[in-house]
């Protein structure tokens, strides 16, 4: 009696969705940057970037229960999904908090944080674009580790200055509150790097 014995195929659209994914993520970090820099929100574009991230994240995660032999171990698909897809989620608060807050002009220390959130978001999408060879990992995940510690610098100066500022108290909560969104943010790309360096390390 003969056995037939047939492998399943790795499924490749994983590669794409993420990288379509690297793409909003790049796209909603820009958005937010650009509206700093010019003292507005983008709210509406953002929060449409976010519904998109959604439905790609959730694409996914579909595609893990469907897919019998998966390119990258199950647990990292997931945890890179939804770090991803975090990313949009935060950017989009941010912008949301601008406008609930009134906010009319944009602190120059918020400015550099959106800046180095878009660096990090262009960083994001080309390891994205690249994640299918797993080449090229290594210097992106260690770029945005340092955008993260020159950010965290940031927000502690930011931090400093509004306490020892003639601030109201509503200015102190309105721009903790955005500092703080806006770290997170960057905290989301780390965790987006950490789960990169992960897969690199398994697939090396």
């Amino acid at each position: 009696m003969h056995l037939k014995f047939s492998l399943v195929p790795q499924e490749r659209r994983f590669y794409e969705l993420f990288s379509k994914q690297g793409q909003l993520v790049h796209e909603a970090l820009v958005e937010l940057s650009k509206g700093l820099l010019e003292g507005r929100s983008r709210h509406p574009r953002l929060r449409d970037l976010e519904h998109q991230a959604d439905d790609v994240a959730h694409e996914i995660y579909s595609l893990v229960n469907r897919t019998f032999v998966t390119p990258i171990e199950r647990e990292d698909i997931l945890a890179l999904a939804s770090a991803l897809d975090d990313i949009v989620d935060l950017a989009e608060e941010v912008s949301d908090k601008i406008d609930l807050y009134h906010v009319r002009e944009i602190s120059d220390h918020a400015r550099r944080m959106g800046e180095n959130l878009a660096r990090a978001g262009d960083v994001m999408s080309r390891a994205l674009e690249d994640l299918e060879g797993f080449k090229e990992l290594e210097p992106r995940w260690i770029e945005i580790h340092r955008l993260e510690n020159e950010t965290d610098l940031i927000t502690r100066e930011a931090l400093a200055a509004l306490f020892t500022d003639d601030s109201s108290p509503a200015e102190l909560v309105k721009w903790k509150d955005i500092y703080d969104l806006l770290e997170a943010t960057m905290d989301g790309c780390e965790t987006a790097a950490n789960v990169l360096e992960t897969i690199s390390i398994k697939n090396a």
